[in-house]
């Protein structure tokens, strides 16, 4: 059958255009309607119309002749042409359509037969090849559009920033204008205003402002400068103001004005207002942190780990239970203990085995830290001067399991008579201090310390960390290290005391092993020290919310001293190395003296009760005691005599047995 060969294409397209309007009858094709007509003429040669039309093909097959299926390529042309001119007319009602193609419809269908259903697969692939196109330009437009959509979208965010921006520019202009406005009317009280101020209580707000105006006035003086005040004037009005507003005496706010510029002095003021946060120490010789906080907050402890800095502290925010009287307290699973007192002990770094000395030992929390890092090997001495202290020094020992401690109750002073010179590995000095980094504890501190009791303090100190340096034994394999530490800001407390050292005795700073803190002064208004006292860490509360607190580490290079070795006055040759300092103040030498006196009349009043126990005894004393005296020579020289004699028998017989 030649004459069934033909385009496939146009044979689909006339094929497809009856069977959607079968479909649809009553629907008149609109405009909006147009592109998709063409596209569902093309999907017309699928396979589920073209079985409707089969069953269509055999029912009319029947009175077709053989002429009808001779279809040629002309008449399937205008066909379609007549076709495409139907869907062109969109006003015309389906029954028009209907009349008019027919028969047309019937002569495609008896002549597109099995031909067409053997084609299909390919008219199917090319069609839908034809369909992918105009999407593909679809999808393109509407990408631009998208693009274009967001392009518009960045740039009005980018003018809502800009004109945020410059509001914000507006607005801190406007405020900068205000503040030179409040600058220019700033100034310094006049001394009537002053007395007014002084005869009436303290106007609190008023002090606020005008110590923040000073404040800000001291940072940049060159830009706000109070009219007709020197830079003098404005700190001298600012210890008084401070003084006043926080309660502290001129003595100590006006050294840490000195130590600190004014933006850290009122950050180190307000941080001392406020309490640290509560921290336990884990025991290891009983339990592990992990276990200690697991059990804890089952307890209704809130807590974290304290730093990364320490692997047994935890910090305690809130509790619903006395942290301080938990069965786990109790049977010496933590010590309640500051930060800051951590330091001084991961400073010492103690090894098992060692033999080590902790000066001023009570209450027990450095002491206990050390046995627990010694794993209760070793030996330790806790010493405590105070007898009261020494109670709860004991009772945390033994509460915390601690067995390789010895307690001893003695002056700092005396222990390299008592425990010997070069004896020991280790010493750990945490000294007596003034306490002025310890304030938000004790707020006593802001008007109890002076000048005075900051000297006593540097003197007493002085001496302790030269007996410290006397103990330790330079030849020490693992040890000869003393680390000395104190609870004070005051520059005559710390570094003025580890200088001292340095020229006393044959020792060095050494690292403390701490790798946060701040380092210590080398120079202090006047005073100058030695450059190795940057190795030296102060820690302050508003920097790292710890307790203020000095660090430093020595290691002894020699067991040599300056000082003389009388047997009588162990005590004096410290003083004596102090009296030969020349950087030493006058009121050390007049204490030194004062110090003196005291013993002479300690003697004298133990003679004077001794007399009057043996006046009361016997009428005169000095007789009775050469009688005494020539009674214990006799007695010796009889006793001599007496052996003398029984060595000379015992010769004797022993010739005459030869």
């Amino acid at each position: 059958m030649p004459a069934l060969t033909r385009n496939k294409k146009k044979g689909a397209k006339s094929q497809t255009p009856p069977t959607k309007q079968v479909t649809k009858p009553r629907t008149p094709p609109s405009k909006t309607q147009s592109k998709p007509q063409t596209t569902t003429l093309k999907k017309g040669a699928k396979k589920p119309p073209l079985k409707k039309q089969k069953k269509e093909v055999v029912v009319e097959e029947e009175p077709l002749e053989e002429d009808d299926e001779v279809v040629s390529d002309a008449s399937i042309d205008s066909e379609s042409e007549e076709l495409d001119e139907s869907d062109d007319e969109g006003g015309k009602g389906s029954n028009g359509f209907f009349s008019d193609d027919e028969e047309e419809n019937d002569d495609d269908d008896e002549t597109l037969g099995d031909d067409f259903l053997e084609g299909s697969g390919e008219e199917e692939e090319e069609e839908e090849e034809e369909e992918e196109g105009p999407s593909d330009v679809g999808s393109d437009s509407d990408s631009d559009e998208d693009d274009d959509d967001l392009v518009k979208q960045s740039e009005a965010i980018d003018r809502k920033l800009a004109k945020q921006k410059a509001d914000a520019d507006a607005e801190q202009q406007e405020l900068n204008k205000q503040d030179e406005s409040e600058h220019d009317a700033f100034r310094l009280p006049t001394e009537e205003e002053l007395e007014e101020e002084a005869r009436g209580p303290p106007d609190l707000p008023l002090l606020k402002t005008r110590i923040e105006d000073i404040v800000r006035a001291l940072k940049n003086f060159k830009a706000f400068r109070p009219a007709g005040a020197t830079r003098k004037e404005c700190v001298e009005q600012l210890k008084a103001d401070l003084g006043s507003y926080y309660g502290y005496n001129s003595f100590l706010i006006g050294t840490l004005v000195e130590m600190f510029p004014p933006g850290e002095l009122m950050e180190l003021i307000e941080a001392f207002e406020k309490q640290r946060p509560t921290s336990i120490r884990t025991n290891t010789l009983k339990t592990r942190r992990r276990d200690l906080a697991d059990v804890l907050l089952n307890r209704g402890v809130n807590l974290d780990p304290l730093s990364k800095w320490s692997k047994v502290g935890l910090v305690i925010y809130d509790s619903q239970v006395p942290i301080g009287a938990t069965p786990e307290y109790l049977a010496g699973y933590y010590m309640l203990q500051g930060a800051s007192s951590f330091l001084p002990v991961m400073a010492l770094a103690p090894r098992e085995n060692e033999r080590i000395v902790d000066v001023a030992a009570a209450p027990g929390g450095k002491t206990t830290y050390i046995a627990a890092l010694m794993k209760n090997t070793g030996l330790i001495y806790a010493n405590e001067m105070k007898v009261p202290r020494l109670k709860s020094l004991t009772a945390n020992l033994h509460r915390m399991g601690v067995t390789n401690t010895i307690v001893c109750n003695y002056d700092g002073r005396e222990l390299p008579k008592v425990l010997g010179q070069n004896t020991v590995d280790r010493v750990l000095l945490d000294a007596p201090c003034s306490g002025t980094g310890v304030i938000s504890k004790d707020e006593s501190v802001k008007i109890s310390k002076t000048a005075d009791e900051i000297k006593k303090f540097a003197h007493l100190q002085k001496q302790l960390i030269l007996a410290a340096i006397d103990m330790v034994d330079a030849n020490s394999k693992t040890g000869g290290y003393i680390v000395y530490s104190t609870c004070s800001l005051m520059v005559a407390e710390n570094e003025a005391v580890i200088d001292y050292a340095l020229k006393k005795r044959d020792v060095k700073l050494v690292t403390c092993g701490l790798d946060f803190g701040r380092k210590g002064f080398t120079r202090f208004r006047e005073h100058r020290f030695q450059p190795s006292l940057d190795k030296t860490r102060r820690f302050y509360p508003h920097v790292h919310n710890m307790d203020g607190f000095f660090v430093a580490k020595l290691k002894k290079m020699s067991n040599m001293t300056k000082s003389s070795e009388d047997d009588d006055e162990a005590v004096e040759t410290v003083e004596q190395d102090e009296v030969s300092d020349d950087d030493d103040d006058e009121a050390e030498a007049i204490e030194e003296n004062r110090n003196k006196e005291r013993r002479t009349k300690s003697k004298e009043d133990k003679r004077s009760k001794k007399d009057k126990k043996s006046k009361s005894e016997n009428g005169n004393v000095e007789p009775k005691a050469r009688k005494q005296k020539k009674k214990r020579s006799e007695w010796k020289n009889e006793i001599a005599q007496a052996r003398e004699e029984k060595r000379i028998a015992m010769r004797e017989k022993a010739k005459e047995k030869k």
